[in-house]
């Protein structure tokens, strides 16, 4: 199945110019808003009190929800634990109010759960979490390159790089600018949008490579616009099937999944979008020419 032809001409590297211009002005964007709003860090990384309630029947979790909100319960957290009977609330910290009061409370508030469980997640736990967090970014930024850069080459593995981390700056740009919670689910989430990302740039990558060797008398902007037309409609097709599923949790997956959803949702248009407009653009930016990617050739000895 195909949206667009194999040997569609489109023109993207006319673009690229335009494109990189509006590249920069959104990661300018992001980082500005990052800059001034921060994140809307969730309990996972600011710590807070965490309960387990049991009830007697299947949890109406909007009711839930809603009895904590008009007893003051702001920003509570209330997501299914093991089970449809069983529910787990975060509560951000309580300040001058201790755990034994905060569970006092909820007991009156939600009197037909039955409280199995109860913790207290400070903010020490919360700051090492983040801190994981931006090491884990950080080391499968640098893994990814390594990777690229024995693969292909050191110019695709640099252009790869920028893209990857375009594309996550972006997302959490979105996520300060609107205030979204940010957790570790939609940690996990941005570093899923960077494997899904890489793994469209790797197949324009590869088809790249394979024009160079098949089109001796191509200029690398053409084999470059020829490698990402003749990838689109599989890029297309994969993007926009994945984003259908991921359209659907962010509907109807609530409000535990909500930002893992929101956060995949924007890192496959973003990446979609660099993995054609970015990536391949700036490794010929870089000086991407065939010598770069034949391989060398063989000395042939003809002495006696």
């Amino acid at each position: 199945m195909e949206l667009f032809k194999t040997n569609s001409k489109i023109d993207f590297m006319k673009q690229r110019k335009w494109a990189a211009a509006f590249s920069v002005l959104l990661f300018i964007f992001s980082l500005t808003s990052f800059v001034i709003n921060g994140l809307n860090l969730g309990l996972d990384f600011t710590g807070g009190h965490q309960f387990i309630l049991s009830y007697p029947t299947q949890v109406d979790f909007n009711k839930v929800r809603d009895s904590l909100e008009e007893s003051g319960f702001d920003h509570a957290i209330v997501q299914a634990y093991g089970s449809s009977k069983q529910v787990m609330i975060k509560l951000p910290p309580q300040d001058k109010v201790s755990q034994k009061q905060v569970k006092a409370d909820l007991a009156q508030v939600l009197p037909d759960g039955k409280i199995m469980q109860a913790q207290y997640i400070g903010p020490q736990v919360g700051k090492k979490l983040m801190t994981n967090g931006v090491l884990a970014i950080i080391v499968s930024l640098i893994g990814t390159m390594l990777y690229v850069a024995m693969r292909f080459e050191y110019r695709f593995a640099v252009s790869a790089t920028v893209a990857m981390i375009h594309d996550p700056v972006l997302v959490l740009g979105i996520f300060s600018y609107f205030h979204v919670t940010f957790d570790l689910v939609a940690l996990a989430a941005v570093l899923t949008v960077i494997g899904y990302s890489l793994n469209d740039t790797i197949v324009v990558y590869d088809r790249i490579r394979e024009n160079f060797r098949r089109m001796r008398k191509a200029t690398p902007l053409a084999i470059t616009n020829a490698s990402i037309n003749e990838t689109l409609s599989r890029t297309i097709l994969t993007s926009g099937l994945t984003l259908i599923a991921v359209t659907s949790l962010l509907i109807f997956g609530g409000e535990t999944l909500r930002g893992f959803a929101l956060a995949m949702a924007i890192g496959i248009l973003v990446g979609t979008y660099s993995s054609i407009y970015v990536a391949g653009a700036l490794a010929v930016a870089l000086g991407l020419n065939r010598q770069s990617l034949l391989p060398p050739e063989r000395e042939v000895d003809n002495s006696p």
